[in-house]
């Protein structure tokens, strides 16, 4: 699929992968809209971004109705890159009701909703594609990270079925998974302030959006962006849960409460 000309819808614009997918769009002639909460934050990125054209939309997909009002405000688009995610890292019986909510409904639920309204003004022009960013976390189960990995296991798996049912309907609309496994500069471990697993390696923020440009050119199911040794424990933990769940425990555990700490005031 070309890039120049056409629309994108992205969320969660101002984190880091956000500011490096959007910059990634743009530098080939995609006009943006960027939503996320922070206005301030979005203004100054679309003046940064080349291009004339681009605009941005405030939204909390937090709220009931939030990915709703999103999509009318965005009107048609060629893409939706549904980047935007809350962490949902910890016990789960430290989360309330509400921020258990609050995580679906960022991770999974809008995603969800955001397809199903912007789906048919694609599928009218034969042509269009989705982009979901999961993470690894949507393979392989990690401790204090129950909610975490059910809301990116979820997406990961409503990406690739409707995937299908857009090829089995005709649509030409396409469907993609982005799984980004630790990141350096941006995202969770940066925000956090805690120290990824020692010897798995990183990816930048600029490799997933290099990821993000391969899945809708090549119309890729899913695109990992990962070294190869975290890729290949993730592949096998996917495989052998048990397994790679007594490999964790211990100092994969102190991680992951760490990590869970630092993002207590994000959910």
């Amino acid at each position: 699929m070309r890039f120049e000309g056409r629309r994108a819808l992205l969320t969660g614009a101002t984190g880091g992968l956000g500011r490096a997918i959007a910059a990634a769009l743009a530098a080939r002639g995609v006009e943006l809209v960027l939503s996320s909460r922070q206005r301030e934050g979005l203004e100054r990125l679309a003046l940064e971004l080349p291009g004339e054209r681009h605009s941005v939309a405030v939204s909390d997909l937090a709220e009931p109705g939030a990915a709703e009002r999103l999509a009318a405000e965005a009107g048609d688009v060629d893409l939706l890159i549904a980047n935007a995610g809350l962490p949902g890292s910890g016990r789960l019986e430290d989360f309330s009701v509400e921020e258990i909510g609050r995580a679906v409904r960022v991770n999974l639920e809008a995603p969800m909703t955001l397809a199903r309204l912007l789906i048919p003004a694609m599928a009218a022009q034969k042509e269009g594609h989705l982009v979901f960013v999961s993470s690894l976390a949507g393979k392989a189960a990690s401790p204090r990270a129950s909610i975490y990995n059910a809301t990116k296991f979820g997406l990961r798996g409503f990406a690739l079925a409707l995937r299908e049912d857009l090829v089995v309907d005709e649509t030409g609309v396409g469907a993609s998974v982005v799984m980004p496994g630790f990141i350096r500069d941006a995202g969770m471990f940066a925000e956090s302030g805690a120290k990824p697993p020692p010897g798995l390696g990183t990816a930048t923020p600029g490799q997933v959006a290099a990821g993000v440009i391969r899945a809708i050119e090549d119309n890729r199911a899913e695109v990992a962006i990962a070294p190869a040794r975290q890729r290949a424990l993730v592949q096998f933990a996917h495989v052998f849960p048990s397994v790679a769940g007594r490999v964790q425990r211990g100092p994969g555990t102190k991680i992951a409460e760490n990590l869970a700490r630092g993002q207590v005031d994000k959910r």
